[in-house]
């Protein structure tokens, strides 16, 4: 949305599962990927008698986040939260209402900005509803299944005070709250899973005035999904409102497919859930010793080692391949292979690009950095890098420390000579006449694009063994 006319407001709400063995209330597992209602017992399932029996560790964990989000640990107080569906057997749920576990705080975006945090409140997860036939939706599904194993399992729902103002922002905020969330144990943050679910309130404003009606769209499943949704329902909106028409305050439903929001139900208000205390659990009221030991023992955050890793590689906190290695925990393998002496920025893009793989964090930094080492002293193109690292990774996941110049040369890998290089060229620049005349003519944009032609045939012909660079640059010599 590039309208300057129209202002988007977005607050979100994310619901993490905790990362506990067992449910909230209950010893049953909290497990993804079980057999349908195999998870459950008798309070997941709501029977007659049955009494729910707090999670301690559900609670250090919802402590853990409340601290990382430098919020104020408060005493809170469980309610029932009452409705009719049947992703709840009993009708209600049990959730924190206006005692939460986790009062104020806020989270700082990469890009400097400070969302604020409301609150962030311990509840149990509801049953999972797969509807058959039709859209996939409850309105004109044949029929319903039903499977328990996820009601029960703790979930923190962590409420951000209306600070975002567009796709961009809402998605940075979910990815940043994530990297900490995984940061410090307390969930997996796979999206995917659904143990990280985003309800999104969008509304629309002229720059300056008061809020608008927010509507609320519910259950986005991924960060690509989260900016179309908010992108499709600001703009909604707007087309709503400059048509003369009122927003009407509701939930509503993502289609991917379709690539667009579609009405659910009237946004409920608190008074109809009929919220009151759950006389089966007392208030929960941590002790400051514990509270602080667990404070003393948080690992370092997501900021903190991006600053570490771009003050390293002398880059800004803001680097994309800054963000993906510390995302993805590959942090400390970049320190110790810049430490042995490597060159940063082979080092990042080879984390970003060639170590997203299976086994890769047994890599040693001394090893990264040896494989670099040849890299930047020419014995190793870029292609025959990545087959060598390829196979170094391999070697550390089954526990043994390989030599990045013992696998290459096991592997034939050697720098081509200038006269096999040229005579290569030559053969690439006379197959393809037009495409060469094409290079020496065109400008920079033509240039670029046929680069990468030239550059690939060439690499073809040599089974990966030419430089990249070096034949760039040859041709850039040749051309003139």
């Amino acid at each position: 949305m590039n309208d300057t006319t129209w202002e988007t407001v977005i607050g979100l709400e994310v619901h993490a599962e905790l990362a506990t063995r067992t449910k909230l209330f209950s010893g049953a597992l909290n497990q993804f990927g079980s057999e349908p209602n195999t998870n459950v017992d008798p309070v997941s399932l709501g029977l007659p008698g049955s009494l729910p029996v707090l999670n301690r560790t559900a609670v250090e964990l919802a402590i853990r986040v409340g601290l990382a989000l430098h919020c104020e640990i408060r005493p809170s107080v469980f309610a029932r939260k009452n409705y009719f569906y049947p992703d709840m057997p009993k009708d209600f749920q049990i959730s924190q209402y206006d005692e939460p576990i986790d009062l104020g705080g806020w989270l700082d975006l990469p890009e400097g900005k400070r969302i604020g945090i409301t609150r962030a409140h311990l509840e149990e997860d509801t049953g999972k509803n797969t509807h058959v036939g039709g859209s996939g939706r409850i309105g004109g599904a044949d029929y319903s299944l039903i499977d328990y194993n996820r009601a029960g399992v703790p979930l923190l729902e962590i409420v951000s005070e209306p600070d975002l103002r567009s796709a961009d922002e809402a998605r940075s905020y979910v990815e940043e709250l994530r990297a900490i969330l995984v940061a410090i144990g307390a969930s997996d943050g796979k999206m995917e899973e659904g143990s990280l679910r985003v309800d999104c309130n969008v509304s629309v404003r002229r720059p300056g005035a008061p809020f608008g009606t927010r509507c609320e769209v519910k259950n986005v499943n991924s960060l690509r999904s989260l900016g179309r949704a908010v992108d499709y329902e600001t703009r909604r909106q707007i087309d709503l409102i400059e048509a003369g028409e009122k927003i009407r305050q509701e939930t509503r439903h993502w289609d991917e497919n379709a690539g667009r929001t579609t009405a659910g139900r009237s946004k409920e208000n608190s008074e109809d859930y009929r919220y009151f205390p759950e006389p089966d659990l007392v208030p929960v009221v941590p002790e400051q010793a514990w509270i602080e030991a667990i404070r003393a023992a948080l690992p370092r955050l997501p900021a903190q080692r991006r600053h570490d890793l771009a003050l390293a590689a002398g880059l800004l906190d803001t680097d994309s391949t800054v963000i993906v290695a510390v995302n993805r925990g590959a942090d400390g393998l970049a320190l110790d292979a810049i430490a042995a002496g490597a060159d940063a920025a082979r080092v990042l893009t080879h984390i970003e690009h060639n170590l997203a793989v299976e086994g890769a964090d047994a890599l040693a930094g001394p090893t990264l950095a040896a494989l670099v080492g040849l890299e930047t002293a020419g014995a190793l193109t870029a292609t025959q890098a990545k087959i060598v690292l390829a196979e170094l990774v391999a070697l550390a996941a089954s526990g043994v420390e390989g030599d990045p110049a013992a696998v290459a040369a096991a592997k034939g890998f050697q720098t081509m000579d200038t006269g096999s290089l040229d005579a290569a060229l030559d053969a690439a620049l006379a197959a393809n006449a037009e495409e060469w005349e094409r290079f020496k003519a065109g400008d920079a944009k033509e240039r670029g694009k046929l680069t990468g032609f030239f550059v690939g045939q060439v690499m073809k012909s040599t089974k990966g063994q030419a430089d990249g660079k070096a034949v760039t640059a040859a041709l850039i010599s040749r051309a003139g």
